[in-house]
């Protein structure tokens, strides 16, 4: 498709820059150019872009549209797979052929909303540990990153009629927090950190849901920790729902994602390294991967 618009847009007997772009080209190269656009015809700004050469399944460029929904490459001549996702739409994968000494006119792509996978049933919807995960990502001072997680937690989703006006809710105990090394371990229940002894629980509630397009929603809420409550939105994706589990019941799924400073429920970190307690950064990335049962009167208790 994208190739024989290529060609309608190439003025015959063209040579050097062509059809409408006025850019130097390296000796021996062609340019691609592309112009995003929604089902209504606006502009995309940062839609991301993706060129792979065809034959070496390289990378060859990548990007964002700026905010007209244009992006631009000047490429080696080959056969290119050209990749743009935005959030909310379908991606769109074309293929171009790049010829050597030309800069074609932008290409028109329009990309289509997404998807939208079906909703959960109202009702009450029950975490199911065995299931779910709830893991952090911290980098370590001057150094690699601090994966961990906390195993031991119970939570779960109220669906509403209208799905903007359901709830979420997560407990965490806290002192089940491990990182694979138990003297880092027992350094981040400690006092400098989460403090178990005085806070035992970590707790989000949430406040609204926002759709976002697609399978998008960002879940805003309160996440109240080492006694401090700050208002936290978790980018949300939604999987869906399927039979299956213990008894077959009926499950959904969802991935929340959010970026936590911990300043906002800390100790400052700066004071921290002053005193030589090198241990995790400034921020930490949240997730949470969830798998929820619908509750009925014979849904199986989920294990600990």
């Amino acid at each position: 498709m994208v190739l024989g618009l290529l060609r309608r847009l190439r003025p015959h007997g063209a040579s050097g820059a062509a059809s409408g772009l006025l850019v130097p080209l390296p000796a021996g190269a062609g340019a691609f150019g592309c112009e995003a656009v929604d089902a209504l015809g606006q502009p995309l700004g940062a839609a991301e872009v993706t060129v792979t050469a065809l034959d070496s399944h390289r990378v060859a460029a990548r990007g964002t549209t700026d905010p007209y929904g244009y992006f631009m490459a000047t490429l080696p001549p080959d056969r290119y797979s050209v990749m743009l996702t935005a959030e909310g739409l379908s991606p769109v994968r074309e293929t171009v052929d790049i010829p050597a000494g030309m800069a074609l006119a932008p290409l028109r792509i329009v990309l289509e909303p997404g998807r939208q996978l079906e909703l959960p049933p109202p009702g009450t919807w029950l975490f199911d540990p065995p299931h779910t995960a709830i893991r952090f990502i911290a980098k370590h001072v001057g150094m690699a990153h601090v994966h961990g997680r906390f195993t031991r937690f119970k939570g779960g989703i109220r669906v509403a009629e209208n799905m903007g006006d359901s709830q979420v809710s997560v407990r965490i105990d806290a002192s089940s927090i491990t990182t694979g090394n138990q003297t880092r371990d027992n350094h981040l229940r400690s006092g400098d950190f989460l403090d178990v002894e005085n806070y035992p629980y970590i707790d989000f509630a949430s406040t609204r849901f926002s759709y976002r397009g697609g399978s998008k929603w960002t879940v805003h809420g309160t996440l109240t920790m080492h006694g401090t409550s700050r208002s936290v939105g978790l980018d949300t994706e939604y999987l869906g729902t399927v039979n299956g589990g213990y008894e077959q019941e009926l499950r959904c799924a969802a991935l929340a994602k959010a970026e936590l400073h911990r300043e906002d429920f800390t100790l400052n970190w700066r004071s921290m390294l002053a005193r030589g307690i090198a241990v995790v950064g400034p921020t930490v990335q949240l997730a949470l991967d969830v798998q929820a049962m619908y509750r009925t009167h014979d849904t199986p208790t989920p294990p600990n």
